[in-house]
This record gives C-alpha cells, sequence and structure tokens, in this order.
C-alpha cells in the first residue's frame, strides 16, 4: 500500500488521472482502423479480426447463428440461468422505476407545451471478453435499453481463437431477447457499429467498456454516433474511519486490484487501519485525513466511479458527496454487489468523470422532441418580446416573420 499526503503530488495525480493518458501511438493505430473499416467495411473488420483476435471468419460468420445460441446452452447449467433470473429480477425492478413520462403545460390563451419522448431506433452494446466474459455487462446494458423502448439491440463481443462466443455471453443475451449478435471486438467493432457496413447494422448509440484502444474509438466517434460515456480502469474509493472493518477494507481493495489497471484508493481518519493494512501489503493507495469533512472534500475532488462508505454514520456522510458513480453504504454493501446483483448498472463514470456524468439510466436510450403551438392571441401576447429581442441580435427578418402574422 502506497501512502499518499493530502499535500503531495501523488494525490494531485490521482485527481487528474494523468497516468491514463492517451498514448500517441493507440490514437494513431485506432484512426487506421477507423478509416479502414470506414472504406471497406466487412473486409476490413475480417482482417483485423483475425489479426487481434486470431481468428478468420467469413462476412457471414461474423454474426452469431440460432444454432451456435442453441449449442449455449447446452453449455450451461440450471443453477446459472436460476441465478441469472434473480439478477435480471433485480435490475428491471431498478430500472422500472425511471421511465419517463412527458412534461405538458397548457393556459388558457392557447398555449400548449409538450415534449415527445422517443426511444432510439438501433442501440449497439460492446461486451469485452479478452481477459474473461463480462457476462455481467450484457443484463447491465441492455436492460435498460430495453425498458427505453429501443426496438433493435445488438451485441458486439469478441470471438475466441475457434471462433466461438462465450455460452454465458450467448445465452444471456439470447434470454434478453438480443436482436442481434456479432463476434466482433477491439476498434474495429466500435466503428462498424458506427459506420455500419454489409453485414453489420449501423447504431444510434453505443454502450459498453473495453480497453484503451475502444475507449479511443469510442472517443473518435463521439459525434458521428453517441457514446455512453468514456471508460477508464475501474476505480474504488472507500472512506473508512476508526469503527471501520480493516478486514473487509482489505478485502474490497485486493478485489479492485483483480481489474486491469484497478485503482483501489482508501481516505480514512484512522492512522491505526492505515498501519494494519500496510502491514498486510494491501493494494492501492491510502490517504489520512485529518478528519471526515476533510475525507469528504478529498472523495468529492476525486470523484471515483465507486464510493464505500465504511464508517459508523454512512447515510450523513453520503449526504455530502457530490461527486461518485455509485456509493455503498455499510459494511455489507460492497462493490461487488453493485458489480452483479443489486440493480443499477454497473456501467458508471470514471477517470473524474463523476463530477459530470451519471451512471447507466434509461434516459440515456431516450431523446425528446418539444412541441410548440401557439393560438394567434397567445403569440399577440408574446410577440412585441420577441420583435424586441430579435431586433437587438440583428436578425430583423425574424422580426419580420412576427409582424406579417398581424399585419
Amino acid at each position: 500500500m502506497k501512502i499518499v499526503t493530502t499535500k503531495g503530488q501523488t494525490l494531485q495525480k490521482i485527481y487528474e488521472r494523468n497516468f491514463y493518458a492517451r498514448k500517441p501511438s493507440v490514437i494513431e493505430k485506432v484512426q487506421d482502423v477507423l478509416e479502414d473499416v470506414r472504406q471497406y467495411g466487412d473486409e476490413a473488420v475480417i482482417k483485423y479480426t483475425k489479426r487481434f483476435d486470431k481468428v478468420k471468419l467469413t462476412a457471414r460468420q461474423l454474426a452469431v447463428t440460432e444454432s451456435e445460441i442453441s449449442s449455449a446452452f447446452q453449455s450451461i447449467t440450471s443453477d446459472f440461468i436460476s441465478t441469472l433470473k434473480v439478477v435480471i429480477n433485480n435490475v428491471n425492478t431498478f430500472y422500472k422505476k425511471q421511465v419517463l413520462k412527458p412534461c405538458r403545460v397548457k393556459d388558457t390563451d392557447g398555449v400548449l407545451l409538450k415534449e415527445n419522448i422517443i426511444p432510439l431506433d438501433t442501440v449497439g452494446i460492446y461486451v469485452p471478453a479478452g481477459t474473461a466474459p463480462l457476462v455481467s455487462s450484457v443484463y447491465m446494458s441492455v436492460i435498460p435499453a430495453k425498458l427505453a423502448g429501443v426496438k433493435r439491440i445488438i451485441l458486439a463481443t469478441p470471438p475466441d481463437k475457434n471462433g466461438h462466443i462465450n455460452p454465458h455471453i450467448l445465452a444471456v443475451a439470447n434470454l434478453l431477447k438480443v436482436n442481434e449478435i456479432y463476434k466482433i471486438g477491439g476498434a474495429q467493432a466500435i466503428a462498424a457499429m458506427a459506420f455500419g457496413t454489409k453485414s453489420i447494422p449501423r447504431v444510434d448509440k453505443i454502450i459498453g467498456p473495453g480497453n484503451m484502444y475502444v475507449t479511443e474509438a469510442k472517443r473518435r466517434l463521439f459525434g458521428f454516433v453517441d457514446i455512453d460515456m468514456l471508460a477508464g480502469p475501474s476505480e474504488l474509493a472507500i472512506i473508512a474511519n476508526r469503527y471501520s472493518n480493516p478486514d473487509f477494507i482489505m478485502a474490497d481493495m485486493q478485489g479492485q486490484a483483480e481489474h486491469l489497471g484497478g485503482l483501489a484508493i482508501l481516505v480514512t481518519t484512522s492512522k491505526e487501519i492505515i498501519r494494519q493494512l500496510k502491514k498486510k501489503d494491501c493494494p492501492g493507495f491510502a490517504i489520512y485525513a485529518k478528519n471526515i469533512e476533510e475525507a469528504i472534500d478529498i472523495v468529492n475532488n476525486i470523484a471515483p466511479e465507486h464510493l464505500q462508505i465504511l464508517t459508523n454514520n454512512p447515510n450523513q456522510v453520503a449526504n455530502k458527496i457530490k461527486n461518485a458513480g455509485a456509493i455503498f453504504l455499510g459494511p455489507y454493501s460492497p462493490t461487488a454487489l453493485g458489480d452483479y446483483a443489486a440493480g443499477p448498472s454497473h456501467v458508471l463514470p470514471t477517470m473524474g468523470s463523476a463530477r459530470f456524468f451519471s451512471g447507466l439510466c434509461v434516459s440515456h436510450f431516450l431523446k425528446k422532441t418539444h412541441i410548440i403551438s401557439y393560438s394567434k392571441r397567445a403569440l399577440e401576447n408574446i410577440k412585441d418580446h420577441i420583435v424586441k429581442i430579435s431586433t437587438l441580435e440583428g436578425l430583423t427578418k425574424h422580426s419580420d416573420s412576427i409582424k406579417i402574422r398581424f399585419n
């Protein structure tokens, strides 16, 4: 465990996440992939699948077939299906509460203002499978999209060296009625979903985490296609005091260390806890705060993806947290609970972006169109104000378009 002082450069680096800076070599490689896929479509996707995933596929083999899905169900146990039903129910229960109702304003002069809430037509879900198949990312991403009313959901995930997709990923996607599944990964998968190819549909939005190449592809294609966020390595911050259980802290920080490049930070008012964890070679960083208010300030500056509050008064502390992707209260709410089963999605903002991003919501899959209807009387009541402002801006034709209705 590395001890970090509140006035040292290391804490500032944690705030800024400078050690996750973009690499020029990654930027260049991703740009080449994107341009290749844009120009050559399936041909480029197949080329990069062979190069990076070490498997040669034809264009027809990019899409997972019904027979492959049927075979997947032969490879999984009934216990897994039972577990899946429990966690899917939890996620459904949470996100059903987020379904939005359109607003409406009407008055007696003939003003009608409202909004249409429209689900996106097509969404792409990216599920990494490099070090391990992220089965949980399927239901954590698909369910809010389904509840938003997205009609077409496609899933892209890298194949193994035999050209197969993990059977558990296929089973979950099939049970959630994902429309199409493709054996593609990396920046080429992001490009294929953003641009569309002969075999792979163009999507409106891409959801899901990935490595630095996937993240860079999402960054460069944002605006051409919508994205959820730019995800960096997983992060955990823990606020603890002398009442906290050091064994729980140790276990949670070790769990975070399982993620490639994972960042674990303990912020505590207890020097004794730091001493105990350092003695046990706990991974991550430890920051001593002189009081709980300073601990809260530090965490708000870190803006972590996950925050566990293991003090004796977690609710009081949580009320003062402004910046965190998800907050876990008390000793029996570890981050792993949120990763897999609690209900809210584990697709959360990283690298300090919890200052302005939210965890995945139903609203991420919706767009709103404003509806404006005025009667002649209602327009007459406000016309002078419109003319005054448009004239001030030098847009006299805007003024004329109002005046002509009352000549």
